[in-house]
């Protein structure tokens, strides 16, 4: 028997996970047709079952991320404004030091 592991794509990973939780066979006859363990049949199961809970919350992420994006592009473009006030403001006061009495 060789030491190598075998990696599955998560394609078939997901279609030994769902007929898991379909329960139209049993664990063990699930394990024995694809020759994979059932300890990690299991696991892939509950990866999809935690999974699945993602999938109905994709819509309020995607509503929170555009407010997040929004609220970075005022702060950026106030930065901005910022900077440009503030280079303003050092040129005018190296003009003033520049034409001091008494230098």
């Amino acid at each position: 028997m060789s030491n190598e592991r075998r990696r599955y794509d998560a394609g078939f990973k997901a279609k030994v996970a769902l007929e898991a939780v379909k329960g139209m066979k049993t664990i063990a006859e699930i394990s024995s047709e694809y020759k994979i363990h059932s300890s990690q049949i299991n696991g892939w199961k509950k990866v999809l079952q935690a999974g699945t809970v993602g999938l109905f919350q994709e819509g309020r992420n995607q509503r929170e991320e555009s407010r997040n994006e929004e609220l970075v592009d005022r702060l950026f473009s106030k930065i901005g404004q910022l900077e440009v006030e503030l280079d303003f403001i050092k040129k005018k006061d190296s003009r003033y030091l520049w034409r001091r009495p008494g230098s």
